[in-house]
Formats: C-alpha cells, sequence, structure tokens
C-alpha cells in the first residue's frame, strides 16, 4: 500500500515538471513578444499604414496589415468552415466504412501534412498563371482555405464521435429523419467542440507567410478590397520588417507580432463567448 501511494506520489511530481517543462517555451516566447512589442505597440501603429515611409523613419504602422490579415482570414474561414463540417458529417454519420469514405479520409490525411509553400505554390500556378486571375487577398485566402480544411475536418470528426450514439438512437426511434438528427440534437451537442476545432484551424493559418507571399503579393498602402489588388497581412508585415537593417524596422516587426497574437486571442475570447451565450439560451 505505501508503495502504491509513493508511485503515485512519483508520477504525480513527474507529471507536473513536464508539464511545467513544456509551457516554458511558450511563456517565453510570449514574453519575448509582449516585451520587444511593446515598444512600437500604440496607437500609431495601429491606424497607420507604411505609405511614404523610409527605410529608417520610425513612423508608420501596421493597419493596412492588419486590415488584410482579418479579411484574407475571414473569407478562408467562410469557405473552409462549410466545407470541412460537411465534410465531417460525412464521414461520421454517413460514410461508415465504404471505400469512398476511406479515400475522403486518406486525402484529409495527406492534405494535413501538406507544406504552406505548397498550397501557396498551386493557387500562384492555378489561379494566376493559368486562369491569369491578379494577386489579390482573395488569392491568399483561398490558398489559406487548403491549410485550413484538414485541420477543422478532423477537429470536427473527432468532436461528432463523441456525441453519445444513444442520443442518436432516440431521435431514430421517434421517427426524426437522420439529417434532421443532426441538424437539431448532434451539431449542438457538439457546439463547443466544434467551435474549438475552428478556432485551431483559424489560429493555424493566421501566421501562415510563404502562401501569401505567392499570392497577395504585399503592399505598403492600404487595400480594404480584397478581390482587387495586392494586399498586406500580418505575417507579410513582420517577415519583411524583420529582415530590414535597422532597428525601428524590427521594433515594427515585434509589434506586428505581438498584434497577430492579440488578434487571435481576440478571437478565440469572441467564440467562447457566443457559444457560452447560445448555450444560456
Amino acid at each position: 500500500m505505501r508503495r502504491r501511494k509513493l508511485t503515485n506520489r512519483v508520477m504525480g511530481v513527474l507529471i507536473a515538471v513536464t508539464f511545467v517543462l513544456a509551457l516554458l517555451p511558450l511563456f517565453s516566447v510570449l514574453w519575448l513578444t509582449v516585451k520587444n512589442g511593446s515598444k512600437r505597440f500604440d496607437a500609431e501603429f495601429l491606424t497607420h499604414s507604411m505609405k511614404g515611409i523610409g527605410a529608417t523613419d520610425a513612423a508608420g504602422g501596421a493597419y493596412h496589415a492588419i486590415v488584410g490579415t482579418l479579411e484574407q482570414v475571414g473569407l478562408a474561414t467562410l469557405m473552409a468552415v462549410p466545407l470541412a463540417l460537411l465534410t465531417a458529417v460525412y464521414l461520421v454519420e454517413y460514410g461508415g466504412i465504404s471505400r469512398f469514405a476511406k479515400i475522403v479520409s486518406y486525402v484529409v490525411d495527406v492534405m494535413t501534412g501538406v507544406p504552406s509553400i505548397v498550397a501557396g505554390l498551386f493557387v500562384f500556378a492555378f489561379w494566376i498563371l493559368a486562369l491569369h486571375q491578379p494577386f489579390s487577398g482573395f488569392a491568399g485566402a483561398l490558398a489559406l482555405t487548403i491549410l485550413m480544411v484538414p485541420i477543422v475536418v478532423r477537429g470536427c470528426e473527432e468532436m461528432l464521435r463523441l456525441v453519445p450514439s444513444e442520443l442518436r438512437e432516440a431521435s431514430y426511434a421517434l421517427g426524426i429523419p437522420r439529417w434532421k438528427t443532426i441538424l437539431r440534437i448532434v451539431l449542438p451537442t457538439a457546439l463547443p467542440g466544434l467551435v474549438t476545432a475552428i478556432m485551431l484551424g483559424v489560429a493555424r493559418i493566421t501566421g501562415e507567410t510563404a502562401p501569401l507571399l505567392l499570392t497577395v503579393f504585399g503592399a505598403d498602402a492600404i487595400n480594404n478590397d480584397p478581390f482587387h489588388g495586392p494586399q498586406s497581412g500580418l505575417p507579410l508585415f513582420v517577415f519583411d520588417q524583420a529582415a530590414r537593417p535597422n532597428q525601428v524596422a524590427v521594433d515594427r516587426a515585434w509589434a506586428g507580432a505581438l498584434t497577430l497574437i492579440l488578434i487571435v486571442m481576440a478571437l478565440n475570447v469572441v467564440a467562447r463567448l457566443a457559444v457560452r451565450r447560445r448555450a444560456a439560451h
């Protein structure tokens, strides 16, 4: 008995130490970003673009990049979430062990491991070169959609599988068709997990730089239209500023990284509050 208690205590301590060690890199990255990014994180940085700003000027900001990131991520989410959710519903509720479901699942697994630069290269070759479409925020959103879909599919699939089968069987026993059971029983039950899966996908694509380099081209001026003309994004802004050989540009890069983290955190908070509010009603 004493040996069991000792073993249990030792394992508890090891788990706690491992947990702390896993959190150390995360907190160090956050601390470094906040420490360096707060130097330029001010109202001017959030409300001005880099248009007309010289290489060594301390002025300028990332407003144009913030607008670009919100529009590109928003468009990618609008395209990816319905496709990914329908795919997950098919795999869990309709696919079973059919050959087509296995093919779909295999394709999703392959897409999960596709490098982000490949997604950008595909959109660049197909959308821009083959179809002769211009560089734009929408082209970047297409590349981000390719990266987001498999992540959301896998997350939503796991959440739907956690819904107890008894709820489905009770609904079927009452004569409710499958599509209505999914719509009224399965999806509302799995909603918190589905939102988590979607936000994981959003967080995954928000910081992507490689696809944007090949699709949106980048711009120093504000472009509110994601369908026409080059556009910037916060990952591109950070990449560009960090590569410049002066401290003022590096400070802007850190502030851009801090802004990116805050945007992802804000989106997560808003999504959580929306789910809680819906659950309360």
